[in-house]
């Protein structure tokens, strides 16, 4: 279970290939210091050097507005910016004709959409396609859940008829097992590798640059192992 992340990082797109099924949780809260709206690029040459790519995006509801109701400001100047900055950082990668069938239909549904989440998941939902995985995707405001953060979990968990919860290394902090063991839930910790190669900046930078790095086809086959 996760928000909706924009071209997201390694770690997060290894956990949800990890999973038979990715909650895409789209009623919570947006966090503006999240990667709901935002990517860190790294270079391709030096992946130390970093910038962010940012959705401009308005929160309707301010604070309070939920994921699934943040709007993006001015779509057209995002795409053109998104388009550009891509192209800067990764254009010159020998993948850069299979990175594109991932971001031409993200800045496609750029020209039709303004809600970030949409335009976020989509991305995340090509790259995992990209790549192979073949679970199945849900959204956490189909289902009834209860307010707590453990309960809520383990209620869409159940959901969706999961015997395992994955749970990274954010939620660990808080996770209570009471509600998933209600419910004979086990819960499994995944936390992905981290080091130099491809998994360099993991749980910093989108996935992109070990894409424009390394290519789909090895990254696939370190995701399966």
């Amino acid at each position: 279970m996760h928000q909706p992340n924009l071209f997201p990082r390694l770690s997060t797109l290894a956990k949800l290939y990890s999973a038979d099924c990715w909650v895409v949780l789209d009623d919570v809260q947006f966090a503006r210091r999240d990667f709901q709206h935002r990517a860190r690029l790294a270079a391709l040459e030096e992946p130390s050097q970093r910038q962010w790519l940012t959705l401009a995006t308005h929160l309707p509801h301010g604070r309070q507005s939920r994921i699934n109701e943040a709007l993006i400001v001015d779509p057209g100047l995002c795409r053109k910016r998104v388009d550009l900055l891509l192209r800067q950082y990764y254009g010159r990668s020998p993948y850069w004709s299979t990175l594109s069938s991932v971001i031409t239909p993200v800045l496609e549904l750029m020209a039709v959409s303004d809600r970030t989440a949409v335009i976020a998941e989509a991305s995340t939902r090509l790259l995992l396609e990209l790549l192979g995985w073949r679970g199945s995707v849900v959204h956490s405001s189909a289902h009834p859940a209860r307010a707590g953060r453990s309960q809520r979990l383990a209620d869409l968990a159940r959901a969706v008829g999961a015997d395992t919860y994955l749970c990274g290394t954010g939620g660990a902090r808080y996770l209570c097992s009471d509600p998933f063991d209600e419910y004979g839930i086990d819960i499994a910790l995944f936390r992905a590798p981290t080091g130099e190669g491809v998994w360099t900046g993991a749980r910093e930078t989108s996935a992109l640059w070990a894409l424009a790095t390394y290519g789909p086809q090895h990254l696939a086959g370190l995701l399966r192992h």
